[in-house]
């Protein structure tokens, strides 16, 4: 049953349901819920029982970044929200830089897999983020997938994200942030992004709607999320599991980038995907067979429940 994108608080699985048919993803999906831990403020959405992945989204994305992708993929995974995006807890400092992300949500993902190491992927701030977490909890990361990140990123790279961020923090409508959207290059698809404003938007008390995230409309002094990204060189090339880089062609990481990647970390594999930087909501499909062949000569991961 399709759902309506503009109620209050929109049904997550019924949109799950509706993005699944959208991409015409045929097959049993595996049951979805939200958990909410208490004690670190996270919020995260399980897919399957028994996780064998941890997916984490980009600064000013969700959980639900990856709904695609994992219905593709037909995987028991987990997807996070983290601290201040989604249905997490936002920081008073509002400092969401990496490091701090990672020491925040490494207790939860332990309890989540129960003794287990898996695969994480991690897009933008979610790849950094993922890059701290292994380097912090060794025992939770046996592979790591960075997408369309890399601790070569300089701040100005992600100009476009970040002039969206720095416009208005309510709108009168979520019809209204899908046209600004639009008009910004952030997608091209319609109906998928009015699925996401629905997904990464709140109505308040007075009628006009907001962002889920706290990147939007932060303090003037709030830390930089990209500011410590040259930092994360060392953990990266200290990691003994595999790393997987993979690029949108027109995303935010120029030649240079990639090529100061393959530089440091040769035996990382790479590989590009026709797109942006947003790789899984532009190319799912393609990026769920990308993770499928790599999660398979990754011990102990299971690529189909």
């Amino acid at each position: 049953m399709s759902s309506t994108i503009d109620s209050t608080e929109p049904d997550e699985i019924a949109l799950i349901d509706d993005e699944a048919a959208a991409l015409d993803i045929t097959g049993r999906r595996l049951p979805v819920h939200r958990t909410q831990e208490a004690e670190h403020g996270v919020s995260a959405l399980v897919w399957g029982e028994h996780p064998d992945a941890v997916f984490l989204h980009g600064g000013g994305l969700n959980a639900h970044t990856w709904d695609a992708t994992l219905l593709a993929l037909h995987i028991a995974a987990v997807a996070l929200d983290l601290p201040g995006h989604g249905h997490s807890a936002w920081r008073d400092d509002a400092d969401y830089r990496s490091t701090i992300n990672a020491r925040t949500i490494g207790p939860v993902v332990a309890d989540i897999l129960g003794g287990r190491r898996v695969p994480v992927v991690g897009q933008s701030l979610g790849g950094s983020t993922g890059i701290a977490l292994a380097a912090d909890r060794p025992d939770l990361v046996s592979a790591l997938v960075l997408v369309d990140v890399s601790p070569g990123l300089r701040p100005g790279d992600a100009a476009q994200v970040r002039d969206f961020l720095a416009g208005p923090v309510d709108f009168a409508s979520r019809d209204e942030i899908v046209e600004r959207a639009l008009a910004a290059g952030i997608g091209s698809d319609g109906a998928a992004l009015a699925r996401g404003v629905a997904l990464n938007t709140r109505v308040r008390d007075d009628g006009r709607v907001v962002f889920r995230h706290h990147l939007a409309g932060r303090p003037q002094n709030a830390v930089d999320t990209t500011a410590e990204f040259a930092s994360l060189w060392q953990p990266l090339e200290a990691l003994d599991v595999p790393v997987l880089l993979v690029r949108g062609r027109t995303g935010f990481l120029s030649d240079d980038v990639v090529a100061e990647f393959r530089d440091r970390l040769p035996r990382a594999q790479v590989i590009e995907v026709d797109t942006g930087h947003n790789v899984q909501e532009q190319r799912p499909l393609e990026l769920a067979e990308i993770l499928r062949t790599f999660f398979a000569g990754v011990e102990g991961t299971s690529t189909d429940e």
